[in-house]
């Protein structure tokens, strides 16, 4: 809403001359605070106000099914806040399923309330607390509000909770869930909304019976057209960026959103839209911006920004805009159907990222971000019979994936029966005792399955790997604690390595720089070190050696956040020490990821120890962007799998001896001979 030009036309010169810059910027202030007025009270949710703050008063649980652009996430928590439900210094939670939303709500929300990030409204993030004293209302990861209740089990700070996104069922969606059904029932002055985009209300309601009260509200959404293919493409990354410059060709002014499935086909895209914009027929240019996790804060304010003039905005974006951030000016969406989604491989004994085709349910959520502001469509990379063969709805992550970490956070609870607990989708018992067998070799749990104390205690409370967190406490008694808080901070961030399309040979000798014949994890300790001493922390350092600068103060703020932790324990690092070998790192990287080891093949690629399939060794491949892609270990260890295609890649890739293995998980290996090792169960 343009206000400032039409009250300027009433007013007489003489009076516009003498204004002061205070006046003028008193007005503006009152003419933003009565903009932002008119827009809350435009969305859907403002119509249903009354009925709301009625439930939530009468009824301890609420489920509320809020569609696309019904303002759910933005305008519960101020609701709350202004009837009343702050007073006697309580807070206002919000969880939501992912970081990105959870700093971009925050930061409209305060900008609506006209405070400061940090103030009245805050967030909180792993890594990252924008929270004071003064805050009321808080943004947080649904993994952060866990944590929070091991340090307070009741949550007495909070008289509300909402749990926003409740539909995309993420791992600690479903436990928090879990354990507020039990937390209600002594606190019955606390209220929990279960806020979600689908239809999927029944579950959730069924699930806090009798103390549950359903409520539905329209999002405000305009006509939207679906475009498919009539064939199916080969490459949907090329195909989108053939159909964004077609967009930005025929179609009308708007801008747009593509959905695509990682890092690398972003950047893929992005360079295809800059090689080919130059030859475009168009009297506007195309300004790509890319929108996935691993951004600095900087560039993902840039999605958020009005097109310049003469430009149009298309953001390519994985499913981190598929919910919660909204993007203004959005008309066109493209959807190339696909997601990847992280997967427990019972063969590998690892979760693994897999491309798997999107829901109906997320479909509907990425088409409905077309459909905003004005009427729009939505460019959908695959034929109409494929969109009728998706699935309703995603499998719920809980069901799919590793449970190391949250069996800690629950066993940190006093949740000792795992497999027993009320849990609106139960994991598979098979899941669930490979990963206690993993933690009781690591030493995390005993053999009645509790924790150890002080290691496990420990384990639970790092917010790291819990593989990661055993040769962090490891490397205390081994004299090599400064290089490993700097290893798991590094093991924390996205690569730090920047690969550019055009100029990959000299990126390549540029990395190579700091890379050892010991493998990955030393190799980023040498990129960290350069970072801080050579490099001052300097960004500019950063872009001349090809290497992450956001990356990079990401793991230097991460460090010292695990440096406190360590210092809550009793440990500190020392100020004077005997420098510590490359030997005794690695020694201490085996004792937390002994279970990822494998041995290299005649031909260069190697097999998994742990894992087989019908009797026969799982052959996988060192990744490209590895230290170690050329160079020869008869064992090493590895930190993750990455699924491409048909292929198995591993990263994250140590060299390690054989013997290191079985001394620091004896009861995990034995040693079937001199030359073949097998997993003891």
């Amino acid at each position: 809403m343009d206000f400032v030009p039409a009250v300027q036309d009433e007013l007489p010169l003489a009076e516009t001359v003498e204004y002061s810059s205070v006046a003028t910027s008193s007005l503006s202030a009152q003419f933003k605070r009565a903009s932002v007025k008119l827009q809350r009270e435009l969305l859907p949710i403002f119509h249903h106000k009354n009925s709301f703050l009625y439930l939530i008063e009468t009824s301890q649980v609420v489920v509320l099914v809020g569609h696309t652009g019904s303002g759910k996430s933005t305008q519960l928590p101020q609701y709350l806040y202004e009837v009343g439900w702050c007073t006697n210094n309580k807070l206002i939670a919000c969880t939501q399923p992912r970081r990105v939303a959870a700093i971009s709500v925050a930061q409209r929300v305060a900008e609506e309330m006209d405070c400061a990030v940090g103030s009245t409204v805050g967030y909180s993030i792993r890594f990252e607390d924008m929270t004071s004293d003064k805050t009321k209302i808080k943004y947080l990861t649904d993994g952060m509000l866990l944590r929070e209740l091991l340090v307070d089990p009741l949550l007495q700070r909070y008289s509300v909770i909402i749990i926003d996104e409740a539909h995309e069922r993420t791992v600690y969606t479903d436990i928090l869930l879990c354990v507020l059904k039990k937390v209600l029932k002594k606190r019955r002055d606390l209220r929990l909304i279960i806020a979600s985009a689908t239809l999927q209300a029944e579950e959730f309601v069924s699930y806090f019976e009798p103390a549950a009260k359903c409520m539905s509200i329209e999002g405000k959404l305009f006509p939207i057209d679906h475009l498919y293919l009539q064939e199916p493409t080969e490459n949907y990354v090329t195909e989108a960026v053939k159909t964004i410059l077609s967009i930005h060709q025929s179609e009308p002014d708007g801008d747009i959103l593509v959905f695509l499935t990682g890092r690398e086909e972003i950047n893929s895209a992005l360079q295809f839209i800059h090689d080919q914009s130059g030859s475009l027929q168009s009297t506007s240019r195309l300004l790509a911006l890319p929108l996935y996790a691993g951004l600095s804060r900087a560039e993902q304010t840039l999605i958020f920004e009005p097109a310049p003039e003469n430009s149009r905005k298309v953001i390519l974006s994985t499913n981190v805009a598929e919910a919660s951030v909204t993007i203004d000016g959005i008309v066109y969406v493209v959807d190339c159907g696909f997601v990847k989604l992280r997967y427990y491989d019972p063969k590998l004994k690892q979760d693994s990222l897999i491309m798997r085709p999107i829901s109906k349910a997320s479909a509907i959520q990425r088409a409905g971000r077309a459909g905003r502001t004005r009427s729009g469509k939505c460019f959908r990379l695959y034929t109409s019979a494929a969109a009728k063969s998706l699935e309703n709805t995603t499998v719920p992550e809980l069901q799919r994936v590793s449970l190391l970490e949250p069996i800690m956070s629950l066993k940190s609870l006093g949740i000792e029966n795992i497999a027993r607990i009320d849990l609106i989708s139960p994991p598979s018992v098979k899941l669930l005792a490979n990963d206690l067998e993993l933690l009781h070799a690591l030493g995390a749990i005993d053999s009645d399955a509790r924790l150890t104390k002080p290691d496990g205690e420990r384990m639970a409370e790092l917010p790291i790997h819990p593989m990661m967190a055993k040769a962090l406490l490891e490397s205390s008694s081994k004299g090599c604690l400064d290089p490993m808080l700097t290893i798991a901070a590094m093991s924390c961030v996205d690569d730090v390595f920047v690969i550019p399309k055009n100029d990959k040979r000299e990126a390549d000798r540029r990395h190579r720089e700091f890379m050892v014949d010991e493998g990955d994890h030393l190799t980023f300790y040498n990129v960290y070190q350069a970072f801080t001493n050579r490099g001052k922390q300097s960004s500019r350092w950063c872009t001349e050696r090809y290497l992450n600068y956001t990356s990079l103060s990401q793991a230097v703020r991460i460090r010292a956040q695990l440096a406190r932790y360590l210092s809550k324990f009793g440990i500190f690092i020392p100020s004077t020490s005997r420098q510590a070998t490359p030997e005794t790192i690695v020694r201490c990287l085996v004792c937390g990821y002994f279970s990822n080891a494998a041995r290299m093949q005649a031909n260069g690629s190697y097999n998994l120890v742990s894992a087989s399939e019908n009797g026969e060794p799982i052959n996988v491949s060192a990744h490209p962007h590895s230290s170690m892609f050329s160079r020869s270990a008869d064992w090493v260890i590895y930190m993750r799998i990455l699924k491409l295609g048909a292929k198995n890649y591993i990263g994250g890739i140590t060299k390690v001896e054989r013997d290191w293995l079985v001394d620091s998980a004896p009861g995990y290996y034995k040693v079937k001979s001199t030359s073949k090792m097998y997993d003891k169960e």
